[in-house]
């Protein structure tokens, strides 16, 4: 017998006339499962939501959407920078094109201790990786949103008493170049920030974090650039952009800061 697809016509793989080529073509929003490596050598399981892409030359009429998503089906590693690299390669090669793109994005948990009563909770952080293969050149990008409590200077120093203070969250999409763990990305924000917040605390933990951040007072602008200086030291990362919006509690609109830098280029920050 004749496999039925012998006899199915390949439209997608015809030849355009229209010589245009197509910067991103795939599949986006697909909901899959998948599990994370995490710092503790552990896998978590939690479920990504992905977009596949590939170039189009500007001969060629379509791309195959089925292949994207039996590649997403065969992968069964977890997932991590290298899997992510050796992926964008599968599906380079598979659909044949010189250039793919893969974002996938899911929330991240870890089980953090109160200070003081030290009860354990999970904490969720909205993590996304980016990966990009252009010819032979791989760039990874992991993005990471993080909760945090930050208390207006301005607002200490004037009051008689108390201090407004916020939450605000903290976005970095590094570039890396190195093993990094989400987890080390998520401490590098939370340690310069007016004090970090956690799933479940008792009273005497709020009163321990009321306080620190009254004693550890930063405008928008400090979390921005005291998170940068950190990572201006870490050599593991090539590039990044940290943005931190405080959700102003005196306010109905929120402040917000950004500093972007690629190391690879000539520092635009002062040398004296």
């Amino acid at each position: 017998m004749t496999p039925v697809t012998a006899s199915i016509v390949d439209v997608q793989g015809s030849h355009d006339t229209r010589r245009l080529a197509i910067d991103k073509v795939g599949i986006k929003d697909i909901r899959h499962p998948v599990s994370i490596q995490s710092r503790d050598g552990h896998a978590q399981h939690t479920v990504g939501n992905f977009s596949l892409y590939v170039d189009l030359p500007h001969d060629r009429r379509g791309t195959h959407m089925s292949r994207f998503v039996e590649i997403l089906n065969s992968h069964e590693e977890a997932l991590s920078l290298t899997i992510l690299t050796r992926l964008l390669t599968t599906i380079s090669t598979t659909l044949d094109s010189d250039s793919a793109y893969m974002e996938v994005k899911f929330p991240y948990f870890v089980a953090k201790q109160a200070p003081i009563s030290k009860v354990s909770s999970l904490l969720d952080y909205d993590v996304t990786l980016l990966g990009e293969k252009r010819e032979n050149t791989v760039t990874v990008t992991v993005r990471v949103l993080v909760p945090v409590t930050s208390l207006c200077p301005c607002s200490k120093q004037i009051s008689d008493y108390g201090a407004h203070n916020q939450r605000s969250h903290i976005t970095l999409s590094a570039s890396i170049d190195g093993d990094i763990w989400i987890e080390d990305l998520i401490n590098i924000m939370e340690n310069e920030a007016s004090c970090q917040i956690y799933g479940l605390i008792k009273r005497p933990d709020e009163k321990f974090i009321t306080e620190q951040a009254y004693d550890n007072p930063k405008f928008v602008e400090d979390l921005v650039r005291d998170i940068a200086a950190r990572l201006n030291d870490d050599d593991r990362i090539r590039a990044y952009a940290i943005e931190s919006e405080n959700f102003e509690s005196i306010h109905n609109h929120s402040a917000y800061a950004l500093i972007r830098r690629d190391k690879a280029e000539p520092s635009s920050l002062p040398t004296a």
